[in-house]
């Protein structure tokens, strides 16, 4: 058995141009902690998460490297995280994503692909090797679907 075995085929996506926006609706929309970004081929681009969501929602200081370590002092409401994120919701998605995401070719092997899927704690994006064409997402929802219904 390998990571196809596994794998959601037709996983939702988002790309380089589309608006942040479109991203954070999908996310809260679907519960995902991260979507794969493929350009108009379905080449793999990166991915585009939740974590990218904190960092526009908070503000700069906090986020910035040598940032500030203590905020106890710091006030902010839900309205001033939510006014940080509108002005950027309209950018690409491409300012936000993360190149440097983890993927796994279709013919991985079955445990590879569940360590792998245990120590990127995020859904992995299978990729062909040979193309960069995304093929499909394993989430923990998907592997724990498939091992749940196993015959035993």
């Amino acid at each position: 058995m390998t990571a196809a075995t596994l794998m959601d085929p037709n996983p939702k996506v988002v790309h380089p141009e589309d608006s942040i926006i479109t991203g954070i609706e999908l996310i809260m929309k679907y519960r995902f902690r991260r979507l794969p970004v493929v350009d108009k081929d379905w080449i793999f681009q990166g991915v585009f998460g939740v974590s990218c969501l904190l960092r526009l929602a908070l503000p700069k200081a906090v986020v910035m490297e040598d940032g500030l370590e203590n905020i106890h002092f710091v006030r902010e409401s839900l309205s001033d995280l939510r006014r940080r994120l509108q002005e950027v919701e309209n950018e690409p998605i491409s300012m936000c994503m993360r190149q440097e995401s983890t993927q796994i070719p279709p013919d991985f092997p079955l445990l590879e692909t569940l360590r792998e899927l245990y120590l990127a704690r995020a859904s992995l994006p299978v990729v062909d090797p040979d193309s960069g064409k995304l093929l499909g997402i394993i989430s923990y929802f998907d592997a724990g679907e498939k091992i749940m219904a196993a015959k035993v």
